[in-house]
């Protein structure tokens, strides 16, 4: 198949590459000439429009969308509609709120275009491992993609499947990536015991590198991080500020609406919120509160 990659970030760009070496024909598109010189040396024949791209690519065509979440997928869906035709096909390959996602199909439903979300997980290492593709969408558009989708995934039976209707896909990665953030933070606690543990002298990557292989906690999460403490084994020169791409969030704000009840994925979030404190004034403020009820000391600054 041919298809029409826009956004030629890291990820976009190693997903195009898997699907040339799969034998699809992709165009890709970048803001950055440097992203777009740097794809055609992979095989990807670079345009400098939007409108080239899509110039290149036969009816009915296809185009996936690797950019941020957001105003920027509104923004280039608003650019492309008045270049596409009937039974054109959009896949929002990020991490778009799902919500965003209902909406944004119903504008594109009304001019016969398809709009399919895949919630796309494998990080920097799915050209090597190939992605896990979580699909939402029309059936039979989806069918007809199957081949960009088997060639994308670890095999072409497994890693991928269409979950649902339109938005169901980004719903699927949404907790999905909840779920990771409760994982991360199990890991970075128990290690973090271990670390405190001084007088054994542990050497955490060897304790993960045992737990990796007949342990129930193995994972390919602690994979990579026995491959991170063998690398740095104090976590040198690394800042303890930990970002969030906003799927935590919106994961806490849909269990809320449910009325489920989510602590572990609660308390994640609210601990990489914390790790930005740098002056936290409720700490400071805790101080205080000791001193004034128990005559506690008060470290100064």
């Amino acid at each position: 198949m041919e298809l029409g990659m826009i956004g030629l970030g890291r990820m976009g760009a190693n997903m195009a590459q898997r699907l040339v070496r799969g034998g699809h024909r992709v165009v890709g598109f970048d803001f950055s000439a440097d992203s777009r010189v740097l794809a055609g040396k992979n095989g990807i024949e670079p345009v400098a429009a939007l409108a080239e791209a899509v110039a290149a690519l036969k009816a009915p065509r296809v185009l996936w969308l690797m950019v941020p979440a957001g105003a920027p997928v509104d923004s280039t869906i608003e650019n492309l509609l008045p270049l596409l035709s009937a039974c054109d096909t959009l896949i929002d390959g990020g991490n778009s709120l799902y919500k965003d996602t209902l909406r944004r199909a119903k504008l594109l439903a009304e001019h016969k275009i398809h709009y399919v979300d895949c919630g796309t997980s494998g990080g920097v290492w799915g050209l090597q491992e190939g992605y896990s593709l979580m699909i939402g969408g029309d059936e039979q558009a989806v069918q007809r993609l199957q081949p960009i989708f088997a060639t994308l995934a670890p095999a072409a039976d497994r890693g991928w499947g269409r979950v649902g209707p339109v938005g169901s896909g980004h719903f699927t990665k949404m907790i999905h990536n909840g779920i990771e953030y409760g994982l991360m933070q199990a890991y970075a606690e128990g290690f973090s015991i271990l670390q405190h543990k001084q007088e054994f002298a542990l050497d955490l990557a060897q304790i993960a590198q045992i737990w990796r292989h007949g342990s129930v906690v193995r994972s390919w999460l602690l994979d990579l991080t026995a491959d991170a403490l063998g690398k740095n084994p104090t976590m040198h020169g690394i800042a303890p500020f930990v970002a969030d791409s906003g799927e935590g969030r919106w994961t806490l704000s849909e269990a809320i609406e449910l009325g489920v009840s989510t602590p572990v994925i609660a308390q994640s979030l609210l601990e990489r919120l914390r790790s930005r404190d740098k002056d936290s004034f409720a700490d400071k403020l805790l101080a205080a509160m000791r001193n004034q009820f128990g005559g506690h000391e008060v470290k100064k600054e």
